[in-house]
């Protein structure tokens, strides 16, 4: 980010920071604070891209967000907003596509510090060891996820989701035999190979474009507890538990701060609407919260 935005947007958090706070006073007395999803894709210190964190801002963020945040897992976020309430501020953290270098730093970071997330990934490329076509696009064929590193992470205790099977732009697959297949495929793909049931999905790319009807009907149908989009909006107790909404995690800590404390311009974000897919409730938690 240029000094100059990073110096207005400091401005504007500071200035709008006292109504924020008696905003989050007046949430958390009605049990009405919002759980905010975060994704992450590559941390690594090589290689940088759009998608790429460092691994000093990853832990500069991951430090942050503990010290001020509920960090839970996606099926109590779930529980919660199922149940109309949650009091305290809270986060969930997820990784989308598979990349190896999140195992070198990344990720043993975050089972160290026994916070829960989630790890989406794309089963083609973890089965084949595919680069993703866009990295080929950008010059650098980085490596993804083996499958020994998923069992790996899965034997750990780390929640491991589907992602497609070749990271497919679902909103421009309108056949359902496709839709199906990247789909259901990519949920069966892992439970076969991790021998553990997959209860979670995300949408390569996320926005309202990549997004279907249809695909939200036969990920319910596939079994999957909830789906995540990826278009930057904030999940509200009394929401549909089902469609899990999520914001890209910035490496600009400032930009993070702005977005998590709950920026007033996030607010008018248009929600996607997946129509009738009967998503129900998801299934509550039981025991305590993560």
């Amino acid at each position: 980010m240029p000094y100059w935005k990073e110096l207005l947007l400091g401005c504007y958090y500071m200035a709008s920071l006292p109504a924020r706070r008696r905003a989050a006073v007046d949430r958390a007395a009605h049990q009405l604070e919002p759980i905010r999803v975060l994704f992450y894709h590559r941390v690594a210190d090589s290689s940088p891209n759009d998608w790429t964190m460092s691994c000093g801002d990853f832990e500069q963020q991951v430090e942050w967000v503990a010290e001020h945040y509920d960090v839970i897992s996606l099926a109590e976020a779930q529980r919660r907003i199922a149940a109309g309430q949650n009091k305290w501020p809270s986060v969930c953290l997820t990784f989308d596509d598979g990349y190896a270098d999140n195992c070198d730093f990344a990720l043993p970071l975050l089972l160290r510090k026994k916070l829960p997330f989630t790890y989406f990934v794309s089963t083609d490329h973890v089965l084949n060891g595919q680069p993703f076509g866009h990295d080929v696009q950008n010059g650098v064929a980085l490596r993804p996820n083996s499958l020994a590193e998923i069992r790996s992470l899965a034997d750990a205790g780390v929640e491991i989701g589907a992602h497609t099977r070749s990271h497919a732009d679902l909103g421009r697959i309108h056949d359902p035999g496709l839709l199906h297949n990247e789909i259901a495929g990519s949920k069966a793909d892992l439970e076969d190979k991790l021998g553990r049931s997959i209860d979670y999905f995300a949408f390569p790319f996320g926005l309202h474009a990549n997004m279907s009807p249809h695909a939200f009907r036969i990920a319910r149908q596939a079994g999957f507890r909830g789906v995540c989009s990826a278009y930057g909006a904030y999940n509200w107790p009394g929401d549909d538990a089902f469609h899990i909404r999520r914001i890209h995690s910035d490496p600009e800590l400032i930009r993070l701060k702005n977005w998590l404390t709950i920026d007033p311009r996030k607010l008018e974000v248009d929600d996607f609407d997946p129509g009738d897919y009967q998503a129900g409730a998801a299934p509550a938690t039981t025991g305590a919260p993560n």
